[in-house]
């Protein structure tokens, strides 16, 4: 599944367009899974492996504004700046941060030669909620990680990075992180008991991680969406980012992806760059949930092959939904 999240916007920032794609090396914002494009294999997050960075301090650079809002961001353009640099703007005045919080911030891109703002998300109030603060090496850079760790809520902190090419673009990334989203472990709620008899069997061990009998299911020519444990909380719309854990299957029962097994969640953004069962069957579901998805291979990947996946292949998910934004 394709997602945007700070771990990749620090590459190029100028690119990052619309949601700023709010990753920059920081945060496994889960793993690769039913994309709407590309293979869904598993695989890593983009930046899952990234090594440490050397990051360089960055002078030269104020922010002024009240913490936890848009920040008035000043320097002398064009202002020089390293690829991976970074520069502490504000202090934060809220919670502090720890290992394994789950961060949202809002972000501002500014090119460091003319000073100008590309495009940020306070405009639209969508703040990047996929960064995972985590000490895990293989996760998240460790000199970022050192960096966050026991700063607050509030902080704002500009990353730099350029474009590495004979155009010698460089360019401002400037996070506020203004909350923390506390996501469940697992599906929470109140246990589904008029699921359709013919439907495969789903089971979950006691850490939620579901197991599936298809029960001489030979799959269905329209999406399923059935939920098997109905949660309490918010409603996901076609606006928001969906924070999973999920398993899928082909009809034959053979496991082609699971982020249990990867032991992550998953960000699916119901916007697009997920298949289209996906955003059809997950719309309109509760927070708590969890969902079980029979796809059509004209919701899924159709007449193509995608990694363990053949050709139009009817594929079945559970899906948990552990939070949004």
């Amino acid at each position: 599944m394709q997602h945007t999240s700070l771990v990749t916007s620090i590459t190029r920032a100028a690119s990052v367009v619309g949601a700023l794609a709010l990753c920059v090396s920081m945060a496994a914002c889960g793993s690769g899974s039913p994309k709407g494009d590309a293979s869904a294999s598993s695989s890593g997050s983009a930046g899952a492996s990234a090594s440490p960075t050397s990051l360089t301090e960055i002078k030269g650079i104020t922010a002024t504004g009240k913490p936890g809002e848009k920040p008035t961001v000043k320097f002398k353009a064009p202002l020089d700046v390293p690829n991976n640099g970074y520069a502490f703007l504000q202090e934060g005045d809220g919670a502090t941060m720890k290992d394994g919080d789950r961060l949202c911030a809002q972000g501002i891109s500014i090119d460091a030669k003319t000073g100008k703002e590309i495009t940020d998300t306070w405009s639209t109030n969508r703040p990047d909620c996929s960064i995972i603060l985590t000490s895990d090496s293989t996760k998240m850079d460790a000199e970022l990680f050192q960096l966050l760790q026991g700063k607050k809520i509030n902080t704002t902190l500009a990353l730099s990075s350029t474009s590495g090419d004979t155009s010698g673009g460089a360019y401002l990334t400037v996070f506020t992180f203004v909350s923390q989203l506390k996501a469940l472990t697992k599906a929470e709620g109140e246990k589904v008991k008029d699921v359709p008899a013919d439907l495969p069997k789903v089971t979950t061990a006691a850490d939620g991680k579901p197991s599936i009998d298809m029960n001489g299911y030979k799959g269905s020519d329209k999406l399923i969406a059935q939920p098997l444990i109905k949660g309490n909380g918010e409603k996901i719309t076609a606006n928001d980012t969906a924070v999973v854990k999920y398993s899928g299957w082909l009809l034959d029962g053979k496991q082609f992806d699971s982020s249990w097994d990867r032991g992550g969640t998953f960000d699916a953004s119901m916007s697009g760059g997920v298949i289209q069962g996906w955003i059809d069957g997950l719309v309109g579901q509760t927070v708590g949930s969890q969902v079980l998805l029979v796809v059509p291979p004209d919701l899924g990947y159709g007449n193509q092959a995608q990694g363990e996946i053949p050709a139009n292949s009817t594929l079945v998910f559970v899906v948990d939904i552990l939070a949004k934004y």
